[in-house]
């Protein structure tokens, strides 16, 4: 796995190969920032962040601030090795709690994103979860995105008041949905 655009392209980052996690593909995350644009002076928010390749792409491409929320201990500590070896310790902030404590947490401290990221493990519940969190705490700029990867099978059902499907890309058994907030 490594970076595939910016400063830092090429760079090789560290995943555990006995990880039950399935990490975003190099392939997914080069659409991902060909469909997002820049992240140029941008704040960036990686929810299930696992490796943080997500996060450490939209670093490497000038983002002013990125911040990973994961919950596994383990995995959290691979993204602070991967922050570190890209050199990116000013920006990156790497949060060890579960997305709707980290969320609360963020919105206490009027910390506001221009994209959000949500990578949540497939089929288990947790896009609805999300999604719920993220109304409930809005960290999310005025014109801001919401961006979920996520299963073909498991589709985006149901969006709160005021939010809308701006955009969504099929690559194989994997969609790209970017969600826009009319109320942020």
């Amino acid at each position: 796995m490594r970076i595939s655009g910016g400063e830092a392209k090429g760079r090789a980052l560290k995943f555990p190969s006995r990880s039950t996690q399935r990490p975003t593909t190099d392939f997914l995350r080069e659409a991902l920032f060909n469909l997002l644009g820049s992240p140029a002076d941008q704040f960036v928010l990686d929810l299930f962040a696992g490796s943080g390749s997500v996060g450490l792409e939209a670093a490497s491409r000038q983002a002013k601030k990125v911040a990973f929320v994961e919950k596994s201990k383990y995995l959290s500590e691979i993204i602070h090795e991967n922050v570190s070896l890209c050199g990116y310790s000013e920006q990156c902030q790497v949060i060890h709690a579960d997305v709707r404590s980290a969320l609360r947490d963020l919105y206490g401290e009027n910390c506001r994103f221009d994209v959000i990221f949500a990578d949540p493990p497939y089929h288990q519940g947790f896009i609805g979860k999300t999604l719920s969190a993220l109304n409930e705490y809005p960290v999310l700029q005025k014109e801001g995105i919401i961006v979920f990867q996520h299963s073909v099978r498991e589709p985006i059902k149901t969006l709160p008041d005021g939010w809308s499907v701006a955009d969504q890309r099929k690559y194989g058994d994997n969609l790209l949905t970017f969600i826009r907030v009319e109320s942020a």
